[in-house]
């Protein structure tokens, strides 16, 4: 590449002046981009002279990290400003060469700039990728934040809901206990639908609590002895009257249940099959039933909650442990607990969910589709980790905090 050499160390200067002019017609600025354009000639120069790419691609990444590249992650490439400094360059060697000196220059030019035009379509997608990286973290942090503002607000306003709520309890009660033999008829009926009315209050408050105690990674956990039988026991009583309204039935496999205990917290656990056998229970038809079963696992025990009812529309399975993400038509919403399809604030599995993963174990559910008439039902899978000890504390918080 002699000869580019000589032709640039001879013309450089007239190049470099006749390119600003090309790129810029604002004096306030001619400066600047000849400072750039001369530093881009002494780097092709230097590529010339050394036969490689090195010094022009120093330049090219001066330029891209000098350029802000917007939040929306578009941006206008210097692969244009290559073209027009070719332009300029190869207009100037034809106008200062004959044809047969003209070729092996123009060759052995075009060589250096196309080599730079593929180094810097490759450093420019590095860049904006790694500009994408770093929108796409600041977005996590932001949504995470944003997700602990919510839970944070979402557990002040079910603590500060229950101050009222407890006002009216208690008022309630007391005019329950003074009239207790002057109540007729009619007026028992509206008390007591104050009382029902004040008690699903609570439960829904309790709820959002707890979901989000499990969101903030603060829920208290107890760990003792548990024994499955008397878990599963507990539990069938504590639905019975919720299922009787529905006439659906509670079949439990007793001797698919494991008999060894594990170390857990038994209210917690209780409260998680609780849910899982309630949201059972809104999607199975009058009349059908649910089975309880179990089976010993490595390291787990699997109990599964299998109902005869509508089943989950696949599109819906990743969604059905969402908080507040109850499936169904909003304006179709029921406050019923048991009611068939009856809607709900959307926190039973997620609470559930949060038990158990809050234990070292799992829970998903397997359905084969969604069918009011053919009812396909589904099955819950509660994967409960055993153990003989109390877990330790601190590695157990660690793991639940991470």
């Amino acid at each position: 590449m002699r000869g580019l050499q000589d032709w640039l160390q001879i013309h450089s200067v007239a190049v470099i002046e006749s390119a600003v002019a090309r790129l810029s017609h604002d004096e306030s600025v001619k400066q600047q981009v000849a400072d750039s354009v001369r530093l881009f000639f002494e780097a092709f120069a230097e590529s010339a002279n050394t036969n490689t790419l090195d010094p022009l691609s120093t330049i090219l990444v001066s330029w891209v990290k000098g350029r802000s590249i917007p939040t929306d992650g578009e941006f206008a490439s210097f692969l244009p400003l290559l073209v027009t400094l070719k332009q300029v360059m190869w207009s100037y060697v034809l106008q200062t060469c004959a044809p047969e000196q003209a070729i092996p220059i123009l060759t052995d030019s075009d060589v250096i700039f196309m080599e730079a035009m593929l180094s810097l379509e490759s450093i420019e997608n590095d860049a904006l990728l790694e500009n994408m990286r770093n929108q796409l973290h600041k977005a996590q942090i932001r949504i995470k934040h944003l997700d602990k503002s919510k839970s944070n607000f979402i557990a002040v306003a079910a603590h500060e809901l229950r101050t009222p709520l407890t006002l009216v309890e208690g008022y309630v009660d007391m005019i329950g206990t003074l009239s207790a033999f002057a109540i007729d008829p009619q007026s028992s009926v509206l008390f007591d639908g104050i009382k029902s009315g004040t008690k699903r209050l609570r439960d829904i408050i309790n709820d959002i609590i707890d979901v989000s105690l499990l969101d903030l990674k603060i829920m208290e956990f107890h760990f003792q002895p548990v024994w499955f039988n008397q878990l599963i026991n507990a539990a069938e009583k504590n639905v019975r009257k919720q299922f009787a309204t529905r006439s659906v039935e509670i079949n439990i496999d007793r001797d698919s249940i494991p008999n060894e205990p594990t170390y857990a917290d038994p209210d917690r656990l209780l409260q998680a099959l609780q849910k899982v056998m309630m949201n059972a229970v809104k999607y199975t038809p009058d009349g059908r039933s649910i089975q309880i079963q179990g089976r010993s696992l490595p390291g787990f025990t699997d109990i599964m909650v299998r109902d005869d009812g509508v089943g989950i529309d696949p599109h819906n399975l990743p969604h059905i442990f969402d908080s507040f993400s109850a499936i169904g038509d909003a304006s179709l919403h029921s406050s019923g607990k048991t009611k068939f399809k009856g809607g709900g604030p959307g926190l039973g599995l997620p609470i559930a969910k949060g038990i158990i993963d809050a234990h070292g174990g799992t829970i998903w559910a397997e359905s084969d589709g969604y069918d009011e008439n053919k009812c396909p039902g589904s099955i819950f899978h509660i994967m409960v980790p055993m153990g003989n000890a109390v877990p330790d504390e601190t590695a157990w918080r660690t793991q639940n905090q991470s």
